[in-house]
Formats: C-alpha cells, sequence, structure tokens
C-alpha cells in the first residue's frame, strides 16, 4: 500500500516506535527508519531493522548510504514522513527549518506530507516556546497529533505522552488508503497558489436549524491534497464538515456562504481557484430564538447568497485558471456549459448527483473547457482529484 519514513526522535517514548513499525507492515505498508542520536540511546537499529524488513538510516555522513541513495532521494521515496517520537527539541529544529542531522535534514528535502507525533513532559509540552513550534509548523502545512494526557516516566502526570501506537496507525490511516494518484514530476505546482473551497455551506434560520445541503466535502478535500503532494501551495476553505485537514494545506473553516465569499477574497491572489463547494443558493433572516413547531410553519423571506464563481470571474484579483463545479441531476453537460459561459469560468467540471455522489466515496464528473467536454469514466474521489490536478499541471507547463 503505502510507504512510511519513520523518524525516530529521542525520549522514553522511541521503544513504541518498534510496535508502531509492526502494527504499519501488519496493515501492508513499508516502513523506512531513521534513527536520531537521541532515539539510538533508547532503541536500536537492529531491532528496527528486523521490525522493519530494511535498513535503519542513522547518518547524513554515511558515504554508501549517500552513495546508493541519498538524503534528497530517500526523503521523497516515501508516501508519507512520519515523526514519532517527535521531541521538543525536534519540533523547534523543525519549525526553524534548521537541518543539521539525517533527521532535520530528510524534513527540509521532502515534498511529502509530514506528520510529527509530539512525546515530552508536560511542562516542556505546555512551554510557550513548544507551543509556538506547534503553531508554525501546523501553519507551514504539517500535521501535529495532539499527545494523550496521563501518567509520565518522570512521575508527573498531564498532556505529553505519546498516544498508544494503535492509535497512532487509526489517526494517519486517511493519509495512507486512497490517496490522490498524482503525476508530480519534480513539484509540477510548485511555486503555485492553489485556492480551494470544499463540502456545504449552512445558512441559519434560528439558533438551532439550517438551510444546508449533503455534500460530504471529500471531493474537495481530495482535491486540495492532490495539489499539495504536486508541489502547490493550498488554502482549503471548508464549510461544515469533519474531515481531517490533508497534509500539507491551510485549512480556513467557514460556516455560511458570505463567510466563504469573505474567505475566498481574502486568500487571494492564487494561480489556481478550484470551488467544489456546494454553497447554498438562498439565505433567510434569521430568528434571534428558537422558532416553535406549536407557532405552525414559518414564514421565511429568501435572499440570494453571493455568487462566489462569478465574483472571483470578474474580480481585479481572479485566479490565472477559474474552475467551478456544477452538480446537477439531469442535462449534466448541457447544464455545465450554460454555467461555464454565464459564471465566467474557464473550466466545469461536472457530475450527476442525483444517485449516492454526494457523500460516497466514487464520482463520474464531466471536464468542460473551451474544447468542450470530457467525459472521464467513474472512478475514486482520490482519483479524480489526482487526475484534475494533473490537468492543471500540464495547463501551466
Amino acid at each position: 500500500m503505502s510507504r512510511v519514513l519513520l523518524i525516530v526522535g529521542g525520549g522514553i517514548a522511541a521503544y513504541k516506535a518498534a510496535e508502531l513499525i509492526r502494527l504499519l507492515r501488519k496493515s501492508g505498508h513499508g516502513v523506512t527508519p531513521v534513527l536520531t542520536d537521541g532515539g539510538a540511546h533508547f532503541v536500536t537499529p537492529m531491532s528496527l531493522a528486523a521490525l522493519a524488513e530494511s535498513p535503519v538510516y542513522t547518518s547524513l555522513w554515511d558515504l554508501k548510504d549517500e552513495a546508493e541513495m541519498g538524503h534528497i532521494q530517500l526523503s521523497r521515496a516515501a508516501d508519507l514522513v512520519l515523526v514519532c517520537p517527535a521531541s521538543a527539541d525536534l519540533l523547534a529544529r523543525m519549525a526553524a527549518g534548521i537541518a543539521n542531522d539525517l533527521a532535520t535534514t530528510l524534513l527540509l528535502a521532502t515534498d511529502k506530507p509530514v506528520v510529527a507525533v509530539p512525546a515530552m513532559n508536560v511542562r516542556m509540552w505546555q512551554h510557550a516556546a513548544t507551543q509556538r513550534n506547534v503553531a508554525q509548523l501546523r501553519t507551514d502545512g504539517v500535521t501535529v497529533l495532539d499527545p494523550d494526557e496521563g501518567p509520565m516516566a518522570c512521575g508527573e502526570y498531564g498532556p505529553g505522552r505519546l498516544p498508544e501506537p494503535e492509535d497512532i496507525l487509526r489517526r494517519i490511516a486517511p493519509m495512507l488508503s486512497d490517496r490522490p494518484k498524482v503525476d508530480v514530476g519534480s513539484g509540477r505546482l510548485t511555486g503555485r497558489h492553489v485556492l480551494v473551497t470544499a463540502g456545504p455551506t449552512e445558512e441559519p434560520i434560528d439558533p438551532v436549524r439550517v438551510i444546508a445541503n449533503r455534500s460530504s466535502g471529500k471531493q474537495g478535500f481530495a482535491i486540495a491534497e492532490a495539489a499539495a503532494m504536486a508541489g502547490a501551495r493550498v488554502t482549503l476553505i471548508a464549510g461544515p464538515v469533519s474531515l481531517p485537514t490533508p497534509a500539507g494545506v491551510a485549512r480556513i473553516d467557514v460556516g455560511t456562504a458570505d463567510q466563504m465569499l469573505a474567505a475566498v477574497e481574502a486568500a487571494l491572489p492564487a494561480d489556481v481557484a478550484i470551488l467544489v463547494a456546494a454553497v447554498a443558493d438562498w439565505k433567510v433572516k434569521p430568528s434571534s430564538i428558537k422558532l416553535k413547531k406549536s407557532d405552525g410553519p414559518p414564514a421565511l423571506q429568501f435572499a440570494p447568497n453571493p455568487d462566489i464563481l462569478a465574483t472571483l470571474a470578474n474580480h481585479p484579483d481572479r485566479p490565472t485558471l477559474l474552475i467551478g463545479f456544477a452538480a446537477e441531476t439531469n442535462d449534466v453537460v448541457a447544464n455545465a456549459t450554460t454555467k461555464r459561459k454565464t459564471k465566467g469560468a474557464d473550466w466545469i467540471v461536472a457530475n450527476d448527483v442525483s444517485g449516492d455522489v454526494m457523500g460516497g466515496a466514487r464520482n463520474q464528473v464531466h471536464l468542460i473547457t473551451d474544447d468542450g467536454s470530457d467525459n472521464w469514466p467513474e472512478a475514486s474521489k482520490a482519483d479524480v482529484a489526482g487526475r484534475l490536478i494533473d490537468r492543471i499541471s500540464q495547463e501551466f507547463a
């Protein structure tokens, strides 16, 4: 399945790396361990190599490793880079961009998603410097898992414990399965800013009720992940969904269509905007108190929501490539072709949502451009995302 580059940092929790390797291998994933000097005080290269059935890399200055593998190639040969455990020192060096050993050099050179699993004393975890470093890493697109709370080897109690290997595997599983297949080449979208909207919007009726739709956000999140895998700087503006943030993606959560438009405009300029979100067409003036059933059906006064796609098409900072989505239930290609012209979009990705596409794992789309309609076969949403990002990459080649 996926290939994991596991960087084992220092700390007593390093012993759990052995069990994590065993679980990853049992799940069908390949593991290449990198053992830091700190980690080597707690586990041995021999034990990790035996469990991973792979060489263990320890030094940036190993002539044989550099000649045969090279730290640059090693940093990009995996699908996911997992730092576990991530000590306070290692997090600090990651946040500062320091590359003074094999582990930090790999982290600075990789173009793959990075996940860090912190483990340290509770006071170290709660220190302002550590929290500042974690915030910086998350801003940079690193997925930093929260540590567990409990008793520690030092005798103190609180947050800072490394989660159990089973829990770590569960939390990173979405990154290891059905990921977009992208022909990333040498970072084909490196230097490009890709803006993606995803999910539904919710328009309040009263404090507990909303106007919404069945969009799950899965397609938009897959597109954001694929763009990040291709080297782009990605801003994902998400409606109310519970999906994990793709690695390497900066996420902004919104609720209403007005909030989504404001977030989109604040994120400009962008080279590409891919508006996947199913934005509610209408809103109402919400009641400040809950409407009672006994009062009868409410008389709702509807007003149109802003048209985000049309607004961007006429924006002073219009993206170079503006792509909209069209969710249709009939005359899919004809309706999407009309939408592309009336909204001023460059491309429209159209799909038939009369079945279980909204909320489902698969999609069948039609790419509407100046050249007409390109009808793609049904595929997973991850594969649709990869194909779309490849197509965008070709446009900028």
